[in-house]
């Protein structure tokens, strides 16, 4: 079970030990011929470099720590592909971390993080444990925090207004003539509680009654979970006249929902979801969606990340709204 060594890669190739490393490190800096031999004996024997010593020698580990609230939500799919896209292409690895919507478990994946040397830490999310916040501003390392804007940024902010779409939403049912309204949810975390502000915000403008149909527990937005949501809030005739989703997936699931129980989108019921994911306009009502621009925040924060790298310095608090759009479809009438 003994690691394959470089001394072992050299000895197979027939040069030395300092010959391996140079060209394994700078390839175009030997003969072809040399270069051929080295890799065949890689090959053959699977030799692996040995990337803490690397670290250790250059004080540089190319590596890009990444922390989201769940692996589960498809749209943190394209932030993250984004994200591999930009730093990958540069020659970074990006080490992704799943925080559970837990803002402890958050910070201990920091503290893992800066265990790790990363040479930038991105988050998706704003709301951090008083130590967290600490850990990240005393880093001397870019930090970026993404999906929502922050009133006080630890160093980069990209994201948008989650009230304000939330808002927007309910004000566009409230355009549409509905006066029974509802809020769906299954997690009310920290995007979801914004969202639901802005709902707030929206009725009690319009002087109409607020209504929630929110799970029992939290639980990761499904179509399964809409679907069950609103058959629980049909089955105790908490019927609106239209729904907020506050992810389109849970929206299907209440679209899908109605059509086994006779109700018709959008001519019994309207319904809005969030996010605008790719089914989103394919459906049959197609659904109205708030779309939020998941790729081009990942594009934007492993852009900002390569940019302060290559300064060689840690940038200064800049923040970046990248708003959001509101695309009105044939499940709101429109």
């Amino acid at each position: 079970m003994r690691r394959i060594t470089l001394d072992d890669v050299a000895n197979l190739a027939g040069v030395s030990p300092i010959t391996v490393s140079r060209v394994l490190r700078k390839p175009g800096a030997v003969s072809e011929g040399l270069r051929l031999r080295v890799h065949a004996a890689v090959n053959e024997l699977g030799y692996v470099p040995n990337v803490a010593a690397s670290r250790l020698a250059s004080s540089r580990t190319h590596t890009i720590g990444v922390i989201v609230p769940t692996l589960y939500n498809v749209i943190f799919a394209e932030y993250l592909f984004a994200l591999h896209e930009v730093l990958i292409d540069a020659g970074f690895q990006v080490l992704v971390v799943n925080s559970r919507y837990s803002e402890i478990e958050e910070e201990n994946a920091i503290k893992a993080l800066l265990g790790q040397r990363v040479e930038a830490i991105i988050i998706a999310g704003i709301h951090h444990t008083a130590l967290a916040r600490q850990l990240l501003l005393q880093a001397n390392l870019p930090v970026v925090e993404t999906f929502e804007l922050s009133d006080d940024p630890i160093n980069l902010n990209i994201g948008m207004s989650q009230e304000h779409a939330g808002y927007m939403a309910t004000h566009h049912l409230i355009e549409r003539g509905f006066r029974q309204i509802a809020f769906l949810t299954g997690n009310l975390d920290h995007r979801a509680k914004s969202r639901f502000d802005g709902y707030h915000k929206a009725m009690r403008e319009a002087d109409m009654p607020s209504s929630e149909i929110i799970a029992q527990k939290p639980r990761h937005s499904s179509v399964a979970l809409g679907s069950e949501l609103f058959a629980t809030a049909h089955e105790v005739g908490n019927i609106p006249e239209a729904i907020f989703c506050t992810d389109d997936s849970l929206a299907l699931g209440a679209m899908q929902e109605c059509r086994k129980r006779g109700l018709r989108v959008p001519d019994d019921i309207s319904i809005i979801g969030f996010h605008d994911l790719e089914f989103a306009a394919c459906v049959s009502p197609s659904l109205s969606s708030i779309a939020t621009r998941r790729y081009e925040t990942g594009k934007l924060a492993a852009e900002k990340v390569l940019s302060a790298l290559r300064a060689g310095a840690k940038p200064a608090v800049d923040q970046t709204d990248l708003g959001f759009s509101l695309l009105p479809r044939e499940s709101t009438g429109a």
